[in-house]
C-alpha cells in the first residue's frame, strides 16, 4: 500500500477517489439544504434524521472527515512533489488544461475552500457536537420546535458571512470546473468523449455552488 502512494499514478488515483466521494457528498448536502427554501418542516425533519442516525453519525461522518482531510493533504503532497520534480503543478493533463488559469491555481482555490470548510465547521458542526454530546441534548428541539431551520437562518443574518460564503462557493465552482474533469481523466476515462465530459463538468461546477449561493442569499433577504 505504501508503494501505491509513493507512485505518481497511485497518488493521483487516490486523489481522484477522494474527489469522487466529496463530490457525491456535495450533492447530498445540497439536496438536504435546498429543502430549507420551500419547507422549514421538511428541512428540520431531514436534519434531525441526519443528525441522530447512528449510521450517519458514527460511520459516514468519520469517513467524511477523513475524506476531507485526505483530499487536501494529498493535494498539497501532489503539488509539492510535482514542483520539486519539474516545476509542473498538479492536474496538468493536456495542453488545453495547461492553458487555463484554474489548472495552474488549484492549490490556491483549494486553500480558500479549506478555509471555508473550517468556517462552516465553526458555524454548524462544532455547535451541533456541543449540543448533542457535551450538553447531552439529542432532541433537536428548542422552545418546543425543531431548532435546525432557525439556526440555519440565523447564520445568514450577517452580510459579511453571506459574502464570505458566496466568494467561497464561487471559488469552489472554479475548483470543481477543473477538478471534476481531472478526476475522471486520472482514472483513465479516456473513452468518454472530451466534449461530453467537459459539459458534465461545467454543469456540475455551476449547479452545485450556485445552489448553495442561492440558499445563503435567499435566507439573508428573507430572514
Amino acid at each position: 500500500m505504501s508503494g501505491f502512494f509513493k507512485s505518481s499514478i497511485g497518488r493521483k488515483v487516490a486523489m481522484s477517489l477522494s474527489a469522487f466521494f466529496l463530490m457525491f457528498f456535495l450533492i447530498i448536502h445540497l439536496a438536504v439544504n435546498i429543502t430549507s427554501l420551500f419547507s422549514a418542516n421538511l428541512f428540520n425533519e431531514m436534519s434531525h434524521f441526519m443528525g441522530t442516525n447512528p449510521l450517519v453519525q458514527f460511520a459516514l461522518q468519520p469517513v467524511l472527515i477523513f475524506g476531507v482531510v485526505f483530499h487536501f493533504v494529498m493535494g498539497f503532497v501532489l503539488e509539492l512533489k510535482n514542483k520539486k520534480a519539474n516545476g509542473v503543478k498538479y492536474a496538468r493533463n493536456n495542453g488545453a488544461a495547461n492553458s487555463t488559469w484554474m489548472s495552474r491555481n488549484m492549490i490556491y482555490s483549494g486553500l480558500v475552500v479549506l478555509a471555508f470548510i473550517v468556517l462552516h465547521f465553526i458555524d454548524f458542526w462544532i455547535p451541533e457536537l456541543n449540543t448533542k454530546y457535551v450538553v447531552g441534548d439529542m432532541s433537536g428541539m428548542h422552545d418546543g420546535n425543531f431548532r435546525y431551520y432557525h439556526e440555519l437562518v440565523e447564520k445568514f443574518h450577517n452580510p459579511i458571512r453571506v459574502a464570505a460564503y458566496v466568494i467561497a462557493f464561487i471559488l469552489l465552482g472554479l475548483h470543481l470546473a477543473h477538478g471534476f474533469k481531472s478526476a475522471f481523466q486520472s482514472m483513465g476515462a479516456s473513452t468518454i468523449r472530451k466534449e461530453r465530459l467537459q459539459t458534465i463538468s461545467n454543469i456540475y461546477s455551476v449547479v452545485i455552488p450556485l445552489g448553495f449561493i442561492i440558499i445563503a442569499v435567499y435566507h439573508y433577504f428573507n430572514h
